[in-house]
């Protein structure tokens, strides 16, 4: 398989880490968050919102969104229930992630650390407000429940914890919630588990060129 990916992504992250967690090896290529003028002529066969992950299964079929990845990889594992109640619930989440959480939280992260100073301070208090009553959602759930829309760790807890880990690169501050503390411990816990730029797919590893790369650095 080849997963076009940027690897400071979380969006990207999510599927580095099931497919970490799963055992499945695959080749990546580097696209770059900030400069897309390359993406129409990598991406605009494959995938027409010209996003990353966009991944292409060994049979060439693609497949393109995060979540929808997620999904795709988790049927038949240990990562989604079995139960269609329990796999709705998981669906749930995975929503919740992709309207609530990710829009403010990832957002954020993405202007303060990889775009500089600029006039948006008004989109990033809204955002802000918006990102810390998604994490108090969370945490209100987390009061009675070990994981997200399953009685075990489930694709839902990687997508949430995908941004929710580098929360506080945009400005978000986890100390009043500790439910959710609690729960990021618990996923770093989960056998497989991978950092945000630790190197895992298989080789070769290649840069846009061609070229071999290294491992990434340590985070």
């Amino acid at each position: 398989m080849l997963l076009y990916n940027s690897q400071v992504s979380g969006n990207c992250y999510k599927v580095r880490l099931l497919l970490a967690q799963l055992g499945i090896a695959y080749e990546r290529r580097e696209l770059s968050v900030i400069d897309r003028s390359n993406r129409a002529e990598l991406l605009g066969e494959l995938n027409p919102a010209l996003r990353v992950p966009t991944l292409v299964l060994d049979d060439g079929r693609v497949l393109a969104e995060s979540n929808a990845i997620l999904w795709y990889f988790a049927r038949a594992s240990e990562y989604l229930p079995e139960d269609p109640y329990e796999a709705a619930k998981v669906l749930q989440w995975l929503f919740f992630e992709q309207y609530s959480h990710e829009p403010a939280i990832a957002v954020n992260r993405f202007l303060r650390v990889y775009t500089g100073s600029d006039d948006r301070t008004s989109q990033i208090e809204a955002n802000h407000r918006r990102g810390m009553h998604a994490l108090a959602v969370m945490d209100e759930y987390l009061r009675s429940h070990t994981w997200f829309g399953a009685d075990a760790y489930s694709i839902a807890d990687i997508a949430l914890y995908a941004y929710t880990h580098v929360a506080d690169e945009g400005g978000f501050d986890l100390v009043r919630f500790d439910n959710v503390r609690r729960w990021l411990d618990d996923v770093r816990s989960q056998p497989g588990h991978i950092l945000l730029m630790q190197e895992t797919s298989a080789e070769p590893v290649v840069n846009l060129d061609g070229v071999p790369v290294g491992a990434a650095p340590p985070p």
